[in-house]
């Protein structure tokens, strides 16, 4: 376990949310002091969350989460991961990392790359960057001062897993995530499987892989 500094919670304030579909649900949103990487993370806590609740980290994507982007999974994983942890009582902690921590002019610098046939792990090394530049110590932080040392996770990733525990949260269970295809990130959520070994169904991925570059052949 490695010692990091506590983070103090900021503010918290009561914010109805309301998506495209029509579902609708308030949630309390709180901001921190104290954050090790100095960004403006926001905890998003939702239902009446139990000694073990339901946690989402995800990542800011502006591409996706704001403007529906089908390059990706973000948007709807997000919108997925707000009603369920609702329904169980938990918290989404939303992460200032965009494109994996290597920010958004770098994400769309990547995007270029793989129009040109690189996956998204080759593109950003072909820029010189890591595959995943996320850490997740300010998340850590930030549970503790929600209270929360025990959780289930929600998600696809196991370093996520990984890394909480290293940083003394204890994860009870991996809950994966829906799976959203769409012919534009099919080959991006394959790559996560086979390189960053997401639990995410290959075989099935594989197969809308074949039937995409069939329909575009």
């Amino acid at each position: 376990m490695l010692d990091t500094p506590a983070a103090t919670q900021r503010a918290r304030v009561r914010v109805p949310l309301r998506f495209h579909d029509g579902y609708s649900v308030d949630a309390e949103l709180v901001t921190f002091h104290g954050l090790a990487d100095g960004q403006e993370h926001v905890a998003v806590v939702l239902g009446e969350p139990g000694p073990v609740p339901l946690v989402r980290l995800h990542s800011e994507c502006l591409t996706g989460d704001v403007f529906g982007s089908a390059r990706c999974d973000c948007g709807p994983q997000l919108r997925e991961a707000v009603e369920r942890i609702a329904e169980h009582g938990g918290v989404l902690l939303y992460l200032r990392q965009e494109g994996r921590g290597i920010g958004l002019y770098n994400k769309l610098d990547a995007y270029a790359l793989q129009d040109q046939g690189l996956d998204t792990y080759e593109a950003n090394a072909a820029l010189g960057l890591p595959e995943d530049a996320r850490d997740y110590t300010a998340a850590a932080q930030m549970l503790r001062a929600l209270g929360i040392t025990e959780l289930d996770l929600l998600s696809n990733n196991p370093d996520k897993a990984e890394q909480l525990r290293g940083l003394g949260i204890g994860v009870q269970e991996r809950v994966p995530t829906g799976v959203f295809t769409t012919p534009h990130n099919v080959r991006y959520l394959r790559a996560k499987v086979l390189t960053t070994q997401h639990t995410l169904p290959l075989a099935d991925l594989t197969e809308v892989t074949a039937l995409t570059e069939l329909h575009v052949s």
